[in-house]
């Protein structure tokens, strides 16, 4: 199989990550039009955000296709879109109950509550819009695949190249990936820096992306617990 080298693969992940960025933005603008004064005073809108969410993945995922195509690769083997052993998995949901715990942990011990404004910002106003249902199919689906697919599968791919490569690719692939994160304070981006170590071990022990998205999708499905039960129970 032909692989991208380091710096194709790093310009394949920024065109993709700039065309599905700009692409979603461009739309979303097109489409609120009438309402650009308010989008621009509440730029953590539900609706906003899960509309920019389930446009821009898909075009991120389709322009890493693209890449895969141009190297006459599969793309579930590119992307090691594989099923993971039991064995694997059983590593994978155990450790991740350690890392979101220790996350927390570093939340609760710095003074922060362990969920962000921007999230309870985005949770009220997609319920108050009626779009709860697919905010959680964004935030709990879409965006895991999307990222996943850029970043521990098409990045890891091209920069995993040899033993020694491994670890500076996971911590480089992880730096990357906390920075888009700019919602969060240095905390948040920390601790997303700490699930993305975690993420990249695991797709080094299991080759497996589709084990990370099943832990990412997981991971955010906790943090989607936490913020409907701070909104509902405790604001």
């Amino acid at each position: 199989m032909r692989i991208w080298g380091y710096w194709a693969t790093f310009g394949w992940a920024l065109l993709a990550f700039i065309v599905g960025q700009f692409g979603a933005l461009g739309l979303v603008l097109w489409l609120r039009a009438d309402d650009l004064g308010a989008l621009l005073a509440n730029p953590y809108d539900g609706a906003t955000v899960t509309l920019f969410l389930l446009i821009a993945n898909p075009i991120m995922v389709g322009v890493i296709a693209l890449a895969v195509g141009c190297a006459r690769a599969g793309f579930a083997d590119y992307l090691a879109l594989v099923w993971p052993s039991r064995r694997e998995l059983v590593v994978g949901l155990v450790s991740l109950v350690g890392v979101i715990a220790l996350g927390d942990a570093l939340l609760l011990l710095s003074g922060r509550d362990l969920v962000a404004p921007f999230q309870t910002q985005s949770y009220a106003t997609a319920a108050a819009a009626g779009w709860l249902v697919p905010m959680a199919a964004a935030a709990i689906v879409l965006a895991p695949a999307g990222e996943e697919v850029l970043f521990r599968g098409f990045l890891f791919r091209g920069w995993a190249r040899s033993p020694r490569s491994i670890w500076p690719a996971i911590v480089v692939i992880s730096i990357a990936w906390a920075a888009l994160h700019i919602q969060y304070d240095w905390v948040g981006i920390l601790q997303i820096f700490i699930v993305g170590l975690f993420l990249g071990w695991i797709r080094w022990r299991s080759s497996s992306t589709l084990l990370t998205f099943l832990l990412h999708a997981l991971f955010n499905l906790e943090a989607t617990v936490e913020t409907v039960l701070r909104v509902k129970f405790f604001s």
